[in-house]
């Protein structure tokens, strides 16, 4: 009788100790999938508000076409790509990061062109939306490094012992990070033309 009993307690302290890793893991995989939804929703802020800004600045009669376009085009390519964050893989957070790029590329390039056009530089939706731009560029990068901090407590999580052992059982695959570009590591060269 005792050896049924203690028996008993050893297959109910093993099944806590796998439910307790088991719910564990649950509970930072849901936090870096959450993390991930606000990381889509300051691209999401981003694409509404260029929106926006291209509709202000088209009211600028001669203003470059091509620029705008390009703004267009780039924000579309990059609401098509979607991400299931139940599977991210690293291929497709690549997929997503040239995609926003491409976007980021795309809208300094439209506010760079902006500096020819007095009558937009003095627009205050104008001036409203490129403050607004800047400051979800901002949520952008926070939302991304916040990301990679539920990502790493995941995968720290993941792979302690005991946890690694019911990770691999249960399915529990490795998530991607946010990377820096490639070339971000080397300072742009800046040039002042003092006349």
């Amino acid at each position: 009788m005792k050896k049924w009993i203690i028996a008993i307690v050893v297959l109910a302290i093993l099944g806590i100790w796998v439910a307790s890793s088991y719910n564990g893991l649950v509970s930072v995989r849901a936090n870096a999938k959450t993390t991930w939804a606000n990381v889509e929703s300051s691209y999401q802020r981003r694409n509404d508000l260029i929106g926006n800004l291209v509709k202000t600045v088209q009211g600028a009669a001669d203003f470059e076409r091509s620029t705008l376009t390009e703004v267009v085009e780039a924000r579309a390519k990059a609401t098509a790509v979607t991400i299931d964050p139940a599977n991210i893989t690293p291929e497709q957070l690549a997929q997503f990061q040239q995609a926003q790029n491409g976007v980021s590329g795309a809208l300094s390039r439209l506010l760079v062109s902006v500096e020819r056009y007095p009558e937009l530089k003095a627009n205050q939706n104008f001036l409203a939306l490129q403050s607004q731009l800047e400051g979800t560029e901002n949520r952008i990068n926070v939302a991304r490094d916040r990301y990679n901090e539920a990502v790493n407590t995941y995968d720290v999580k993941k792979h302690r012992f005991p946890a690694v052992i019911f990770a691999n059982m249960f399915g529990f695959e490795d998530m991607p990070r946010f990377k820096s570009d490639e070339g971000a590591e080397k300072a742009p060269d800046v040039e002042f033309n003092f006349k």
